[in-house]
């Protein structure tokens, strides 16, 4: 099992896009959270569970709270410094998706941008967790 939050307020949905390709079909437990209009701007795989979360720090409450710490992998697609420490309690492997992660999310796992980085390196990642 996979572990997978995603911040539609903090990343573009070009990088979004980029981490839901790759996925794997099952064995993914994804929470996404976002005001509305960013969570319309994309396509969610069926087994998301998508929560409309407007107001300052709403969608970052939202996916604390969905947070499970454990030894499985973990994708947080978000630049968020807030959730750096979260990432301290995970035991597992913990891949960061951002165009410009905070140096408390890069302190705390291997940190891609999809868009300038190509996806090759979601895709080894995936593979060696998997």
């Amino acid at each position: 099992m996979i572990q997978v939050l995603i911040d539609a307020d903090n990343v573009d949905v070009v990088r979004i896009c980029a981490v839901l390709r790759l996925l794997p079909d099952d064995g993914v437990r994804m929470t996404v959270a976002g005001h509305p209009g960013a969570i319309e701007s994309t396509t969610w795989p069926a087994y998301a569970e998508v929560v409309a979360a407007a107001g300052w720090q709403r969608a970052d409450m939202v996916l604390a709270a969905a947070y499970e710490p454990d030894e499985a992998p973990l994708v947080l697609v978000s630049g968020d410094g807030d959730f750096g420490l979260l990432l301290t309690r995970h035991r597992g492997p913990v891949l960061v998706v951002s165009e410009a992660a905070s140096y408390q999310l890069r302190a705390q796992g291997v940190v891609v941008d999809p868009v300038l980085d190509g996806v090759e390196p979601l895709r080894q990642w995936l593979a060696a967790v998997l």
